[in-house]
């Protein structure tokens, strides 16, 4: 099933979300759908900045595919109720000039904005990348401890919940909100196994799947200079370590894991 916006969205950084995105980006294009792309971080410019370093790579070697990007940047109008209007009004005529498209994969930044809550409320799918640890899952929800009783949902839970409302009211969609614990270490810890459990538990209770993403590793620093991927022939298995085989394989199996155009 076609899943047309797809946001990257936590209230954190330095989740991954534009590696985990642009990775996503080339899988859809290698397919060969159109891709459009939206940076809603636009100060900082991360997914911006690596598309830039792909067009640039692209020069010379013209077989790689790439997206049609905007960066968008925050209304800076006087009021609030201006700034909300503009905001919205910005996204949609951009969505609408969009719309020839087969995806939009939008990245958002990691704070709470009024246009970041907008993006939210179009999307068919939400991915929300986390790292492997105890810290950044009190930012989706507050346990009291590991026994998941006294659960309050965090910030970024209520806004994902109130933007699933206001999709359900503007044109009765619905939002696959989908949790991926990414940055993984490369040794499994006792610290690991509890958070998969606190997590496969709370999945059911809040409303997301869950989904593995990628280890640490070196190769992602690497690539963004290029602006390639794990995906581009440029880096032939030839070429690759057994790290960055493996990383392959983590690839693949995130891919079929998220549904999100068919298996790479």
């Amino acid at each position: 099933m076609t899943k047309k916006i797809i946001v990257f969205g936590n209230q954190k950084g330095g989740t991954g979300k534009s590696t985990l995105a642009m990775h996503l980006i080339v899988s859809l294009l290698q397919k060969g759908n159109k891709v459009a792309t939206i940076d809603v971080d636009a100060r900082q410019g991360t997914l911006t900045r690596y598309i830039e370093n792909r067009e640039a790579t692209k020069r010379e070697n013209p077989e790689i595919r790439t997206s049609v990007h905007t960066p968008v940047f925050e209304s800076e109008a006087e009021t609030v109720r201006q700034m909300e209007r503009e905001n919205l009004q910005n996204f949609t005529e951009l969505l609408r000039s969009l719309s020839a498209f087969d995806y939009i994969v939008v990245d958002t930044p990691g704070n709470d904005s009024n246009l970041s809550r907008i993006v939210h409320s179009f999307a068919d799918v939400i991915i929300t990348p986390m790292n492997e640890s105890f810290i950044d899952l009190d930012l989706l929800v507050r346990i009291n401890d590991s026994t998941e009783t006294n659960i309050k949902p965090s910030i970024y839970a209520e806004m994902v919940w109130n933007q699933k409302k206001e999709r359900i009211m503007r044109d009765k969609g619905t939002i696959d909100w989908i949790v991926l614990v990414n940055r993984m270490s490369s040794v499994a810890s006792k610290n690991r196994t509890e958070l998969d459990r606190v997590l496969a538990a709370l999945a059911r209770r809040i409303g997301f799947r869950l989904a593995k993403g990628f280890k640490e590793r070196v190769i992602f620093r690497e690539l963004f200079l290029s602006g390639l991927t794990l995906l581009d022939r440029n880096v032939s298995a030839s070429q690759m370590s057994l790290s960055h085989i493996a990383a392959r394989q983590e690839l693949n199996d995130l891919l079929k894991a998220l549904d999100i155009g068919g298996e790479q």
